[in-house]
């Protein structure tokens, strides 16, 4: 079940877009810009899978154009997303897109993003489109989190051990970063886990370099406002 919240006029009119629907075009294209930031080599191969409403339309509303642009870094108003296709084979992007339809209880406007860099490594991100353009990763590896790309975020893997949170936090102090929301998502106790940070200020590239430095963190991304 998906709860109902307040909404905004905006939420429901969306923003400016290439494509028939915000849900379908600027929230899939949101999805995969997200997913894209969270690694850092050359993204060579995209494998798209589709649940619900887009697995019926994603074709006819442009879902597939919009997540190989938003793989890309395209923004929604990019007039580049309609020949998406064209721009990936030139950058040397390739790209695949599997229909689940025997999944349920998802919500209706899901994608698993399977990309692979080009040492061959694999990140997977599971995201959705909530409406009027806005999007929310749910899973990072496997792992369940919430990010939506709404403020100027840090996501850092990292052990969980005693003690990292507190450097991460103590570095973001250094730099008066404000912290407007705080979130920790783990497999389990001990294992991989994942600190979201939200703050109100523009976060400088030399914030992650200073957290990837701390012992027990694998990687922190940085991913600018939306």
């Amino acid at each position: 079940m998906y709860s109902s919240k307040e909404i905004s006029v905006f939420d429901i009119i969306g923003p400016n877009m290439i494509g028939p629907s915000s849900s379908h075009t600027a929230g899939a294209l949101r999805i995969a810009r997200l997913a894209a930031n969270m690694v850092k080599k050359p993204i060579k191969h995209v494998t798209f899978i589709l649940y619900g409403s887009f697995a019926m339309t994603y074709q006819g509303h442009g879902t597939d154009r919009a997540l190989v642009a938003g793989i890309m870094g395209y923004d929604t108003e990019d007039k580049r997303i309609k020949e998406s296709f064209r721009y990936a084979r030139e950058e040397g992007l390739s790209y695949e897109f599997r229909i689940n339809r025997e999944e349920k209880g998802v919500h209706p406007n899901t994608v698993d993003i399977f990309i692979t860099d080009e040492d061959g490594e694999e990140t997977t991100v599971t995201g959705i489109s909530v409406g009027g353009g806005r999007a929310e990763i749910k899973k990072i590896d496997g792992v369940d989190i919430d990010l939506s790309g709404d403020y100027h975020t840090v996501v850092i893997k990292h052990r969980d051990l005693t003690g990292v949170v507190a450097g991460i936090t103590h570095i973001l102090s250094e730099f008066s970063i404000n912290i407007a929301f705080m979130k920790l998502y783990r497999e389990n106790k001990g294992a991989v886990a994942y600190s979201i940070i939200e703050a109100d200020d523009t976060i400088e590239g030399a914030v992650i370099e200073k957290i990837e430095e701390l012992p027990s963190v694998y990687q922190a991304f940085l991913i600018e406002k939306m």
